[in-house]
C-alpha cells in the first residue's frame, strides 16, 4: 500500500474523518530533508505490515503550510498518529523501525 498524499484542502477528510474508521499515521516531511528520506521507507514498511489496522498519509510541509502550522510542526520528519479524529501520538526525528513501532502499537 502506497501512502496517501494529503494536502491542506484534503486533510480534514483524508486524515481527521478517516481516522474515525481506523488510525492514520501522518508523515510530515519535505523533499530537501535527509532524515525524512531515511524515515520514509521505514514508515512505508510499517504501513504495509499494519495495513489492516492503520493507514498512512504524507504531508509535504513546504506545500501544505496550513496543516503544518495547525499541528505545530517545527521540525521534520514529524509523525503524528490520529485516532478518532484526534492526534494521539507525535514523534519527531528519525528513529529505528522497532522504536517507531513500539511508540504507536498501543494506539492501533
Amino acid at each position: 500500500m502506497a501512502s496517501h498524499v494529503v494536502t491542506d484542502s484534503s486533510f480534514e477528510k483524508d486524515v481527521i474523518e478517516a481516522s474515525k474508521e481506523k488510525p492514520v499515521l501522518v508523515d510530515f516531511w519535505a523533499t530537501w530533508c535527509p532524515p525524512c528520506k531515511m524515515l520514509s521507507p521505514l514508515v512505508e514498511e510499517i504501513a504495509d505490515e499494519k495495513a489492516s489496522v492503520m493507514s498512512l498519509a504524507t504531508v509535504d510541509t513546504d506545500e501544505n503550510q496550513e496543516v503544518s502550522e495547525q499541528f505545530g510542526i517545527m521540525s521534520i520528519p514529524t509523525l503524528i498518529l490520529f485516532k478518532d479524529g484526534q492526534p494521539v501520538k507525535q514523534l519527531v526525528g528519525y528513529m529505528p523501525k522497532a522504536r517507531l513501532l513500539s511508540q504507536i502499537e498501543k494506539f492501533l
